[in-house]
């Protein structure tokens, strides 16, 4: 065995004790590649939504579906009263197949229907797993499949989008809760509202969550049932690809939240024992079960899974053209204890018994197939172990993700902002903090994202001001508290978004400083949107201060674009006084400085630095963006010889 082999090895040499771990990392996918292909390309394989679910082929709808445990299914609807007749039964086709073949005139554009599945000792009313459109009807709030027919197919107008080539600037939305109304908005409401302010915002990459159907609103998204349908509470099939096409036509970069880390546990609109039995896309017992957030974990060692969730990954590519996927749960999926109260502080760690290999192969084979079917895609990972190897590629040993979310980035903000006055922050430590990352992976760097803006915590800029949210955002009631808030806000997200290792993200909002939190209609707050929405007028208010926030992020997304930033790969500190509270560093031919001091400001403060001369390109302490214009940006600086 030649430890060169596999790059990671190299790159990292306290890997090499693990180095039997990648080798058989490498020798399961493969193996289990072929013995899914058997030898043919995954993208190939990876095409159930073409086989399963509801078709029209030529004169006739199929409907097959994979029962393994059933002993009768039948095929129910608004055709034919809910009733079971032999009429729709469907027949055993093998492997645990089923499949129903009808006349074309037997089913119409919008009637609704669902499996009527028996089992030995027991039967239940289920949703197709592999169903394209699902409905929940406003008075009954029952779920249930409907046959989608249009009488024309939506035509792609820019199909063959190429991706910005600048990094991923992310912009992490939501489609329900983007508009301003209390109430669910559209996908058509965020193709003519939302994407503008997106594009003029700079963003290059929109991040959708909650795209797959989920029974309960207030999941975020999280609690897939359908993973083959678009939520119709936003709209149509068709509407989400207009959306698609139109943010291509922007220029910007469309992800999808995936979600495959787990499911709902509900049974007739979910993949709960959906043949009768708990383990046929789950583990069996409570290792299908996950401890904190009641839902199924999937079994990543079954081939029928692996079809299930690839098939999946494919069809959204291919039929909505989305650009890649955030995966959700990485962290979950990849230990057994789902990293729940770990620290991950050494190898051992990461390499024990509790990691799941299954899960390892099932991210060597999803990130594969990605890159297969789009070699520009993304791949994020939302991982907060950092695995060694999870951002390598995967020729060089690792899972292959093109990203991982940097999420001890917000944890360090919110530590600090909660536990430490500002005046006794560490810009040592701040700047160690945001740069640090292993050498083969790319990171999105934020400072927050939708987790912390939900209800029960807090926002940065509600942290920072709190009650003065409330009372003195208008530009004409003088506040020191808003007025230093406002300030930590804008050097936080540019001391962010300037050392991230690769991309940089934003959740919708928070770029104005969105007050109060998210918030879903749910029982507690008697079933109410008020905070379920986007407040984007006080943004456009001139006698209100969020704007100067909003202009200030524009401005600094711009610089990111025009100077290619994030592609620059070394951030290099210049200079540190823990003291004066004094960071300073440079990525490529910016010089970053911040004076993180609440009373001092410097005048005539110098550091070490070569002969260079300097054009100011943002300042957070501009007039323009709500600061008390203290640095003159008219000139230009010269550095100046150190007297002896």
């Amino acid at each position: 065995m030649n430890n060169n082999d596999l790059k990671i090895l190299e790159i990292d040499e306290w890997l090499k004790p693990y180095s039997s771990v990648f080798y058989q990392w490498k020798s399961m996918a493969e193996n289990k590649e072929y013995n899914l292909t058997n030898g043919q390309e995954l993208c190939d394989f990876a095409s159930g939504y073409l086989y399963y679910g509801l078709h029209k082929e030529r004169k006739k709808w199929v409907l097959r579906e994979w029962l393994p445990n059933a002993e009768k299914v039948f095929l129910i609807g608004s055709f034919n009263n809910w009733v079971e007749t032999d009429a729709y039964s469907l027949n055993p086709k093998g492997n645990g197949n089923w499949q129903i073949e009808l006349p074309v005139g037997d089913l119409q554009h919008g009637d609704l229907y669902a499996l009527s599945v028996h089992w030995h000792g027991g039967s239940g009313k289920r949703i197709p797993a592999w169903a394209r459109r699902v409905v929940q009807d406003d008075y009954t709030k029952i779920f249930n499949a409907q046959v989608w027919d249009p009488p024309t197919s939506y035509k792609w107008k820019h199909r063959k989008f190429v991706p910005s080539s600048h990094a991923p600037l992310i912009y992490e939305a939501h489609i329900g809760m983007s508009g301003e109304e209390e109430r669910v908005h559209t996908y058509n409401e965020f193709r003519t509202d939302i994407l503008p302010k997106i594009k003029k915002a700079g963003y290059n990459v929109v991040q959708l969550m909650a795209i797959p159907e989920h029974p309960y609103y207030g999941s975020f998204g999280y609690h897939v049932s359908s993973f083959f349908a678009p939520s119709s509470r936003f709209g149509t099939p068709e509407e989400l690809k207009e959306l698609i096409d139109e943010a291509h036509n922007m220029g910007i970069s469309v992800i999808m939240d995936l979600i495959h880390s787990h499911a709902v546990k509900n049974e007739v609109e979910g993949l709960g024992r959906y043949d009768g039995t708990q383990y046929q896309f789950f583990h069996d017992g409570e290792r299908g079960l996950h401890p904190a957030w009641d839902s199924y974990c999937f079994n990543y060692s079954k081939n029928e899974v692996l079809h299930f969730l690839l098939s999946n990954i494919k069809y959204w590519i291919e039929e909505f053209n989305f650009d890649g996927y955030r995966f959700d749960g990485v962290t979950s999926m990849l230990y057994l204890d789902h990293g729940l109260g770990k620290a991950f502080a050494g190898y051992d760690d990461y390499f024990s018994p509790n990691l799941d290999y299954d899960a390892v192969v099932y991210f060597k084979l999803a990130n594969k197939l990605i890159h297969q079917l789009k070699p520009d895609a993304l791949s994020i990972a939302e991982d907060m172990s950092g695995l060694p190897g999870l951002g390598a590629k995967i020729d060089d040993g690792g899972l292959g993700f093109d990203y991982r979310m940097s999420m001890g980035v917000p944890d360090y903000w919110i530590k600090l902002i909660k536990e430490k006055k500002d005046e006794d922050w560490d810009v040592g430590d701040m700047f160690y903090q945001l740069t640090a990352h292993r050498n083969e992976e790319k990171v999105v760097n934020y400072a927050e994202s939708h987790d912390q803006a939900l209800v029960g915590d807090k926002t940065i800029i509600f942290r920072l001001i709190d009650k003065e949210m409330y009372f003195s955002m208008r530009k004409d009631q003088p506040n020191m508290i808003v007025d230093r808030g406002m300030a930590l806000h804008k050097m936080i997200r540019l001391l962010t978004a300037s050392t991230a290792a690769g991309a940089y993200l934003n959740f919708m909002g928070n770029e104005f400083g969105h007050p109060e939190w998210i918030d879903f209609p749910r029982e507690g707050n008697n079933w109410s949107y008020a905070h379920a929405r986007r407040i984007w007028s006080i943004a456009q208010n001139n006698d209100l201060r969020y704007h100067w926030l909003g202009d200030f992020d524009a401005q600094m997304i711009r610089i990111i674009n025009e100077h290619e930033l994030l592609n620059i790969p070394e951030v290099w500190k210049i200079w540190e006084n823990k003291a004066d509270q004094v960071l300073a560093f440079t990525r490529g031919n910016l010089l970053f400085v911040f004076n993180f001091s609440p009373s001092n400001s410097y005048v005539d403060y110098g550091f070490p630095f070569e002969p260079f001369k300097f054009k100011p390109l943002l300042n957070t302490d501009s007039a323009y963006y709500g600061g008390y214009g203290r640095f003159d940006e008219r000139i230009v600086y010269y550095t100046l010889p150190e007297d002896k």
